[in-house]
C-alpha cells in the first residue's frame, strides 16, 4: 500500500515597497511505500539542488578500488599533483617568470588581465612548489612550507589589491612577492 507525501513549494513575491503582495504555493505529491504521511517544506534552492543531484549521472566503475580512487581524484582535481619532482623542478623557473611578468600588466593598470594572469601563473607555480616540498627531506619541509604559505598569501592579497585598484598596496605586495619567490628559488 502506498501513501502520498505532500511537499509544499512556496514562492513569495515582493511588491514595490518590499511587502509581500502575493503568495503562490505548489503542491507536489510523491507516492512512497511508507505507512505515514510526512510534510516537509522544500525551498526552491533545495529543490534545484535535489534536481541537479538526481539528474547527474553517477559513474559506476567495475575497476579495482585503487583505480576508482584515482579516477575520483582526477575528477575533482585534488591536491595530488600529476607530476614528478623532476618535472616540477624543470617547470618552476618558467612559472616563476610568468608570475613576475605580471608586472607589465600592473604597470599598465590592466587590473582584470593582471588578476587573470596572476591566478593562472600562481596555480601552476603552486603545484610545482608543492611537489618539490613533498620531495624534500622532512627537516627542510618546514622552512619551505613557511615560504610557500607566505608567497601564496601574498599573491592572494595582491589579487585583492588589484581588484581594489590600490596602486601603492599593489606595488608593496608585488615587491614582497618577488623577494619571497627569490628565497624559494634559492632553497630549491
Amino acid at each position: 500500500m502506498t501513501t502520498t507525501n505532500i511537499y509544499m513549494l512556496t514562492c513569495s513575491c515582493l511588491g514595490k515597497y518590499g511587502h509581500s503582495n502575493e503568495n503562490r504555493s505548489k503542491e507536489t505529491r510523491i507516492k512512497t511505500p511508507q505507512s505515514h504521511s510526512k510534510h516537509t517544506h522544500i525551498t526552491r534552492r533545495k529543490a534545484a539542488s535535489l534536481f541537479l543531484l538526481l539528474s547527474c549521472p553517477i559513474p559506476i566503475s567495475t575497476q579495482s578500488a585503487s583505480a576508482t580512487e584515482s579516477s575520483i581524484l582526477d575528477m575533482f582535481r585534488m591536491t595530488v599533483p600529476d607530476q614528478t619532482v623532476e618535472e616540477a623542478e624543470n617547470g618552476i623557473r618558467e612559472h616563476a617568470m610568468s608570475l613576475v611578468q605580471v608586472k607589465e600588466l600592473l604597470e599598465l593598470e590592466s587590473w582584470k588581465e593582471a588578476q587573470k594572469e596572476l591566478r593562472k601563473s600562481a596555480s601552476y607555480l603552486k603545484q610545482d612548489i608543492y611537489t618539490i616540498v613533498q620531495g624534500k627531506p622532512v627537516t627542510k619541509r618546514a622552512q619551505l612550507r613557511s615560504l610557500y604559505s607566505r608567497l601564496f598569501n601574498g599573491v592572494t592579497e595582491l589579487d585583492y589589491a588589484a581588484r581594489d585598484k590600490d596602486v601603492t598596496r599593489v606595488w608593496k605586495l608585488y615587491e614582497d612577492m618577488v623577494v619571497t619567490l627569490e628565497e624559494i628559488l634559492s632553497e630549491v
